[in-house]
């Protein structure tokens, strides 16, 4: 039986290189355990592994950062980028080598529905920052408003041109791998672009309203991690063992403090907080939305007494800033734990290595991605202001009506105006 054994295992078509490749990325059987032993408090070489991560911690930060000053064009671009690593991580989960090399172009088609898509979503979201870039000019502004007016029939129709090759693909002994991953191509672009998608939308309805959430999840990963690294010994959920309640509890608290204080502080920048009707990159100036002007609160009589300050300046947004701190620190990091699950499930530590001390991209943005969603419902039920100007109802009035249907608008318009005396 020994024998058989070694012949077996000699025979395996696994080289060590790729061996040893799955086992760096497997999630190790010890850590399943929620023995308080193998929390990271007590981990030997949590320190090595702190230093690594506040590292990558620090160049992602100034990268972003960068990004943010450079404007909403260039978060647009980042946010590309990051759905490319995603789908790219995720794409290759369930890939299987040997299967891969009897489909020629199999993978180039997952991208096709990739792009597709991102050409259906994206021209979705921006289509009035674009026509509002060409007004200019004529020519691109007809080009422009085609595309716009056909974006739905294009996409419609790469995406059949992208079904009939899946289907002329199809070949026997494979279909139930080819299936499989046409399927799972279609669920990662519904999980990466459904959610991506808002936090463009977000961006472009002014930075803040990306950047300051980003923030209060970073910061909720930040304390959770140095509130367990040096206080944690209780398991959390059994998910994620290195997850404790002491790191769950401290990092709530640091949390709700850092969304009152953030929130003053980027409120106060017009780059941050003007929405981007264009796709350029100058510099913005508008009148602040009322939420970011400042109201001055009296403070109460028994404490005035013990201080100078008679009352204390409070931007309205700052109260929002609570209910999204809330969020952050108690439903977003199911995100994670989603994440993680889904990890054990396909016996894996990282979906990627792309991050030094972070793993890939998708772990990055797990908890990231169901806050954008957040936001995006909270900023247009609570905040958002439902802006209708007169360019936009000329443009759809050249746009959509024909010569006759015009000239009977401007008729009716002259008849109310008569009926109720402001001219003659």
């Amino acid at each position: 039986m020994r024998d058989m054994d070694t012949f077996h295992n000699c025979s395996s078509p696994r080289t060590p290189s790729a061996r040893q490749r799955r086992r760096s990325n497997e999630f190790p059987p010890e850590l399943s355990k929620s023995n308080g032993n193998l929390l990271l408090v007590d981990d030997k070489l949590k320190y090595r592994s702190m230093r690594i991560r506040a590292y990558s911690s620090l160049w992602m930060l100034a990268g972003v950062l960068l990004i943010v000053y450079l404007g909403h064009l260039y978060m647009w671009a980042m946010v590309v980028v990051i759905q490319i690593f995603m789908a790219s991580e995720l794409f290759n989960l369930l890939r299987r080598a040997t299967q891969d090399k009897r489909l020629p172009k199999f993978k180039l088609l997952n991208w096709h529905f990739f792009f597709t898509a991102m050409l259906y979503v994206y021209g979705r979201i921006l289509s009035q920052q674009l026509v509002n870039t060409v007004t200019s000019d004529k020519f691109f502004y007809r080009v422009v408003n085609n595309l716009i007016k056909y974006q739905m029939v294009i996409c419609y129709f790469l995406y059949i041109a992208g079904f009939v090759w899946f289907i002329l693909s199809l070949k026997k002994r494979y279909y139930k791998y080819q299936f499989g991953q046409y399927a799972w191509t279609h669920m990662i672009l519904i999980v990466v672009f459904t959610q991506s998608a808002f936090t463009v939308a977000n961006i472009f309805a002014g930075i803040f309203w990306c950047l300051f959430p980003a923030s209060l999840i970073a910061m909720n990963d930040v304390a959770a991690y140095f509130f367990g690294f040096f206080f944690g010994k209780t398991p959390l959920i059994k998910l994620s063992p290195k997850k404790t309640w002491e790191g769950f509890i401290g990092a709530s608290g640091a949390t709700m403090v850092a969304a009152f204080t953030f929130a003053k502080i980027l409120g106060r920048s017009q780059w941050l907080i003007c929405p981007r009707k264009d796709l350029s990159t100058g510099w913005l100036q508008c009148d602040p939305d009322p939420i970011f002007k400042p109201e001055h609160i009296p403070l109460p009589g028994w404490i005035s007494h013990w201080i100078t300050w008679k009352e204390i300046a409070v931007l309205p947004v700052q109260w929002h800033a609570l209910w999204l701190g809330l969020f952050a620190s108690i439903i977003a990091p199911f995100g994670g734990f989603f994440a993680s699950g889904f990890k054990r499930a396909f016996k894996i530590k990282d979906f990627g290595d792309t991050i030094p001390g972070h793993g890939g991209f998708t772990d990055r943005m797990d908890c990231q991605m169901v806050m954008a969603v957040f936001v995006y419902i909270y900023h247009q039920s609570f905040v958002a202001r439902q802006d209708y100007s007169v360019e936009m109802f000329l443009d759809q009035i050249t746009r959509d009506l024909g010569f006759e249907e015009q000239l009977s608008l401007y008729t009716k318009l002259g008849q109310i105006l008569q009926e109720r005396n402001f001219i003659q």
